[in-house]
């Protein structure tokens, strides 16, 4: 995949500015996106969207002019290009030096918030929480929640700005009161801003989203079991039947990660059989199978939210796939079989990512966890020796810093369920049972 810095269009005479051009965005590209792209380099103070004729640029406006030129020396030295949803976007100077008469979305008053709630357990609130929480200012039209870069994310509907505008004065940087958390949740802070929707589209009642204003939407399927009873946990997640194969979305993919990569992640956790990766919905994804449930269990309670690359790339989301044995009927750099190690390789399909060094790991290396700083912003991670003292240096292409969770149990050992440094997720068979929730009061929030 071609840099960005090779592009004919790329500008380096113009000079420097608080302003960056954004070119090549997908359709109807939303400020959320744009702010979301230039965060790590610093605070977007302000948005200009779907300018252009084909409404596919925008302009971002940073805090400081030393932010914005750290995100234009990060993308102009990086192998991987800028992507808003999958797509390259080309960045520039702008040569104007401000955006003049448009407020970002988060300063607009509206009738829609954007919540994002903060917390180790941040993903175990469930919408009923949060509905519960928002509903003592007014009516809740609707709410959805979803997970980004920034964390656990929710948009909660009211009828009106004013409404809107009353519950974030009053929540905005208050925690969930505990008694209205499960026990195993720990403390989650809410942050919220206004969004630029005014009507959420919710297709179907589900955990991840509610309709309050339509009793008779349809019921999501995937939330639901054979005898019509939502399967969903305390947690507000839905109770996935499970499997041996593991289905893996990796986010914010700014990073190559390999069929090699992942074989070295998920065996950490036990032999790994077969990896298929495929592209969809502009993302890759994978299926990793393991020879028995246990150890896909465990795999998944580990890595999920967890990033392959340090500095939040290429987040892991998993879940469990309905398949029990994948058919692999060629060893490639998108399919392989471990269990039949000495068939030769095939390159039937370039990988989505162009011509990537595959570092010589064999099933053998496993994961060691050892502590990383975080990388300074602006500068790619350097690569590190965190697979095991005999593996060698990853290449420069294939950046190679780890987040530092010690996935690795003593050898000869079966990982167990929770660790130190993993993510405390509860299981389906310790849920604590449901209990009575009092009326909630927003006086009571800490």
């Amino acid at each position: 995949m071609a840099s960005v810095s090779s592009q004919p269009q790329f500008r380096y005479t113009q000079p420097p500015s608080k302003v960056l051009h954004l070119r090549n965005l997908p359709w109807e590209c939303a400020e959320e996106e744009l702010i979301e792209l230039g965060k790590p380099f610093g605070k977007v103070v302000n948005t200009k969207c779907n300018v252009g004729a084909n409404r596919n640029q925008a302009f971002i406006e940073f805090a400081d002019l030393n932010q914005a030129i750290a995100m234009i020396t990060f993308y102009a030295s990086s192998s991987e290009p800028a992507q808003v949803r999958g797509k390259t976007v080309y960045l520039q100077y702008s040569n104007r030096q401000e955006i003049v008469n448009n407020k970002t979305a988060a300063d607009v008053a509206g009738n829609v918030l954007l919540v994002t709630i903060e917390g180790a357990d941040a993903r175990l609130v469930s919408i009923d929480v949060l509905h519960l929480v928002f509903s003592a200012f007014g009516f809740v039209h609707k709410i959805t929640t979803f997970e980004k870069t920034a964390g656990f994310q929710a948009l909660v509907q009211f009828s009106d700005a004013e409404t809107a505008t009353s519950a974030k004065s009053a929540l905005d940087g208050r925690s969930i009161p505990r008694y209205l958390l499960p026990e195993h949740v720990g403390p989650c802070t809410l942050r919220i801003t206004y969004s630029g929707h005014t009507d959420l589209s919710v297709k179907f009642q589900s955990h991840r989203s509610r309709d309050y204003t339509n009793p008779y939407l349809p019921v999501a399927p995937s939330a639901i079991d054979g005898s019509s009873q939502f399967t969903v946990g305390l947690d507000g997640k839905k109770l996935e039947p499970e499997s041996n194969v593991l289905l893996a979305s990796i986010e914010n993919m700014q990073y190559a990660v390999t069929l090699d990569v992942l074989h070295m992640v998920f065996s950490a956790f036990g032999t790994v059989q077969k990896i298929a990766m495929f592209d969809k919905n502009g993302g890759v994804q994978a299926l990793i199978q393991y020879p028995d449930v246990q150890t896909a269990v465990v795999a998944k309670e580990a890595l999920e939210g967890h990033c392959i690359y340090d500095g939040g790339f290429c987040k892991l989301h998993i879940s469990y796939s309905r398949h029990t044995d994948l058919s692999i009927k060629v060893n490639n750099d998108r399919s392989r079989d471990y269990t039949i190690p000495n068939v030769p390789m095939v390159n039937a399909q370039p990988s989505i990512l162009g011509q990537q060094p595959v570092p010589a790991v064999t099933p053998t290396q496993q994961y060691a966890g050892p502590q990383f700083a975080p990388a300074e912003q602006g500068v790619m991670p350097q690569p590190s020796a965190g697979w095991g003292s005999t593996v060698p240096a990853v290449p420069q292409s294939m950046p190679g810093q780890m987040l530092s969770h010690p996935y690795m149990p003593p050898p000869g050992t079966v990982p167990p369920q929770i660790g130190p440094g993993m993510m405390q997720l509860p299981s389906q068979g310790s849920l604590p049972p449901q209990t009575m929730v009092a009326p909630y009061r927003p006086d009571q929030m800490q």
